[in-house]
């Protein structure tokens, strides 16, 4: 069930404001911390009332009166009861886990730290569930035409350059989902060698275009002005069949579709599996910098950018077999009578070790 600001105490609502505003955080961002808090507070409401935790109580329970004095007796061990709970009840691995504890740290430090409206932190002193490093999932780069091609080859569809087009963007540019949809006909540059977009945090960044997002744009840009539009839309440049700016969920289910018919549905990509597919393709084959993909991909340290730097086997093996002595095969030497013999001398006529 979708969450609203409306739900909770007018002190979670100033915290929602402060994400939006002060910190600059999305609205889809936000709605996932609303989601955590909601978990939290319906949990930390039954447990203080010494209810069951039932998935209908938790479905039920009203936060509302989680004001700021309910928030302060929230204890360090309310707190690991509650991601227990998560881990026990609803089988949250570590991911989903270490993101609630990270909206519910937020929140408290918000309160102790910004506004000072409470004086003890509970969850200032948990550690974040240890998370399994993944590698990034990625399609090679004869999946990538394949997924290209299929979007080409769907003769049927009215929409065939406005998807080619984003799907292009994606491969080539490792754009966030969100920057893709916010994008702007005044974001692009008119000779189309770069457009700005809106990335976390409300900072923007320039994305240089290669010459296959600009094919791909220029085959789309005429289908695109010739599109009406509602009244506030008329800078979107993706549009939905509806005539307005295309939604993330929208995309979803285009980059969904083409997958599918290219026969990679069964690998479950994603949209950002394809940002994860430019960063990896750039870094493995264009030779690219890792800070210089830090800026492309627009990520806020180094640290989250160099995951593509273990992404391939494939420059490991290649040092490996760049190795001098990677052609050197030295045969073993075929025992003698000598080697075996019984004097009690070795070779150079000492004797054997005992």
């Amino acid at each position: 069930m979708p969450v609203t600001v409306e739900e909770f105490s007018p002190v979670i609502r100033d915290y929602v404001r402060y994400k939006l505003t002060v910190q600059g955080r999305s609205v889809l961002t936000v709605d996932e911390y609303m989601s955590d808090l909601r978990t939290f507070l319906r949990y930390m409401t039954l447990h203080k009332r010494g209810e069951a935790v039932t998935p209908e109580a938790m479905e039920e329970t009203d936060v509302s009166g989680a004001d700021l004095a309910f928030l302060g007796s929230i204890t360090t061990e309310d707190i690991y009861d509650f991601l227990s709970y998560t881990r026990r009840d609803r089988d949250n691995d570590t991911a989903a886990r270490a993101r609630k504890l990270s909206a519910v740290k937020g929140l408290y430090k918000y309160l102790t730290v910004r506004t000072q409206k409470l004086e003890v932190n509970p969850a200032a002193n948990i550690e974040s569930p240890t998370q399994k490093r993944q590698l990034p999932k990625y399609l090679t780069v004869e999946e990538s035409v394949k997924l290209l091609t299929a979007v080409q080859s769907d003769t049927e569809s009215r929409t065939r350059s406005r998807d080619y087009a984003i799907l292009t963007l994606f491969l080539n540019c490792g754009m966030r989902l969100s920057e893709l949809c916010g994008i702007g006909f005044s974001d692009i540059d008119p000779e189309l060698r770069s457009l700005r977009v809106l990335g976390k945090g409300a900072k923007e960044r320039v994305v240089y275009l290669n010459d296959a997002c600009r094919e791909a744009l220029e085959a789309y840009l005429p289908a695109r002005r010739a599109q009406k539009t509602k009244k506030g839309e008329e800078d979107a440049l993706f549009l939905s069949g509806q005539n307005q700016r295309i939604s993330q969920k929208t995309v979803q289910w285009v980059v969904k579709k083409y997958l599918d018919a290219a026969g990679l549905g069964y690998r479950h990509y994603s949209t950002h599996k394809l940002r994860h597919t430019a960063a990896t393709l750039m870094y493995q084959t264009g030779e690219v910098d890792i800070r210089v993909l830090k800026d492309i991909l627009g990520h806020e340290q180094l640290t989250t950018t160099q995951i593509y730097t273990h992404v391939s086997d494939r420059g490991m093996e290649e040092a490996v077999t760049k190795n001098p002595l990677a052609d050197v095969y030295i045969k073993p030497r075929a025992k003698t009578l000598r080697d075996v013999g019984g004097d009690g001398e070795d070779e150079d006529g000492g004797e054997d070790e005992q």
